[in-house]
């Protein structure tokens, strides 16, 4: 027998609690048949003013993200989708390697990163070399993104740190802000732009900035969720967040 509402596929989210962002996101995106069950990872609203804050926010999330993974685990998951992305990028692409390593090993089950899901997200629109970044985070989580991407062969012409002050107040960062960082990244010497940080609601100002742009514009809730579904052989076509879902 199969589950009767996620008769397709069973996802298991694990995420930040201050994390208000990617759950109404990967909601939106949901094909029918397919079920998101979100487990926290429990932290405290740090404030982040600095790069030293940074990592106590970040090591308070590395302290707490198995017993969430193990806590989701106990539905019975198909698949498991980190639902943050700093950790993911951390130390490069072997370090990103390394946590999905430990991720699947500790589940049984495959998982999606949302550092993988950006890369996948490159590769599929085709002939991207050069890129800007847009993040949340402080100048050591930028310099991560930053090494994550040049390991994998891009250049990151520019990026833009927003140096959100708490994990909860990047959820904060309105639509006109993200439209204008978006903006103030672009340039003809830019193939794409790509945005980390689940917090930041940018799924549906990535599909309008790129029909307007006419270049990719990369969300990371929206490639994480579309690469879930693609690794998990559910190819709908999804309207409202770009090319990615809609034609990839």
């Amino acid at each position: 027998m199969t589950d009767s509402l996620g008769y397709r596929k069973l996802f298991g989210v694990v995420a930040p609690s201050t994390n208000t962002s990617v759950q109404p996101e990967y909601e939106a995106m949901t094909p029918h048949g397919v079920t998101n069950h979100f487990s926290r990872i429990i932290i405290p609203d740090t404030k982040v003013n600095d790069d030293a804050s940074f990592m106590e926010m970040l090591n308070n999330i590395r302290n707490a993200t198995d017993d969430a993974v193990d806590a989701v685990m106990s539905c019975n998951p198909d698949h498991v989708i980190l639902g943050m992305s700093a950790e993911s990028f951390w130390d490069g692409k072997d370090g990103s390697d390394k946590l999905k390593e430990h991720l699947e090993n500790r589940t049984g089950v495959s998982v999606t990163m949302g550092s993988e899901a950006c890369l996948a997200a490159l590769k599929a629109y085709g002939n991207i070399k050069r890129i800007a970044v847009v993040t949340p985070y402080m100048p050591i989580g930028d310099e991560n993104v930053m090494a994550f991407f040049t390991d994998c062969g891009f250049e990151v012409v520019r990026l833009k740190g927003l140096k959100c002050s708490s994990p909860r107040l990047i959820a904060h960062v309105s639509r006109q802000q993200l439209r204008d960082a978006i903006i103030e990244l672009d340039g003809e010497d830019v193939d794409a732009i790509v945005q980390a940080g689940t917090n930041l609601a940018m799924a549906d100002v990535a599909g309008i900035a790129e029909f307007w742009l006419g270049k990719p514009v990369i969300a990371i809730n929206t490639a994480t969720y579309w690469y879930a579904l693609r690794q998990n052989n559910i190819n709908d076509k999804i309207m409202g967040f770009g090319k990615l879902l809609a034609e990839h």
